[in-house]
């Protein structure tokens, strides 16, 4: 496995070459957002860790970029911009986990490893559940006939809702399921992604289980 650091504090580079190098895995580091694209055009990367304060490119660009151009490798981003919306703003562009600093390695470690295991396959089958028709090949999505446009963590969170019909999922089990993260007991990310999904589909269509979590409340789901 070889990783690729995005840093331009050397300090932090080297550390986390230091320690990443002892756990196995080739590591390779550039300073500049450019220099990342540039290298990323190539093969034989399995996962990014990127900084956002570079000092050329804001890392939010880079990974924008990255993913316009279809690139699927895994991103964690590494930042000590930890707010809210800067960590809603890098998930919703494609990164594949957040991460703030300071940070202890051997969490750093655990997400990684994490983002490098292998995914179970997608079912492409059209799913209907209730009054929602989910494509999960052309992430196309129509609530009572009418075709409801969702960004890609909207769809995939939606798509761990229609996989679990009637269940109550937690919001550790949702970050898991959709953002592929740790349970952190300060972020409202499962929250802010309800919201959009019930103003985007319909006020009732996911209910609150207080305590407990979140529920698509609707019979067994059929596929096509």
């Amino acid at each position: 496995m070889r990783l690729l650091v995005v840093e331009d504090e050397e300090r932090v580079v080297s550390f986390l070459e230091k320690g990443l190098r002892a756990h196995g895995y080739a590591v390779e580091s550039v300073q500049t957002g450019q220099d990342a694209l540039r290298r990323l055009m190539q093969p034989g990367i399995s996962l990014v860790i990127l900084d956002l304060r570079l000092p050329d490119l804001d890392g939010l660009d880079v990974l924008e970029r990255l993913r316009e151009r279809g690139s699927a490798v895994p991103v964690l981003v590494l930042s000590a911009r930890g707010r809210l919306d800067d960590r809603v703003k890098g998930l919703n562009l494609g990164a594949d986990d957040y991460l703030g600093k300071p940070f202890a390695f051997e969490e750093l470690l655990a997400r990684v490893q994490a983002n490098l295991r292998p995914r179970p396959a997608v079912s492409l089958s059209t799913l209907r559940v209730g009054g929602l028709r989910i494509d999960p090949l052309r992430h196309e999505v129509t609530a009572a006939g009418r075709t409801v446009s969702l960004s890609a963590r909207e769809f995939t969170l939606l798509k761990a809702f229609a996989d679990h019909p009637g269940q109550v999922l937690s919001r550790r089990e949702l970050l898991s399921m959709a953002w592929d993260i740790n349970f952190d007991p300060h972020t409202n990310l499962v929250d802010v992604y309800v919201g959009y999904l019930r103003h985007k589909l319909g006020e009732p269509i996911i209910e609150t289980v207080r305590g407990e979590g979140y529920c698509l409340p609707v019979q067994r789901p059929s596929y096509q």
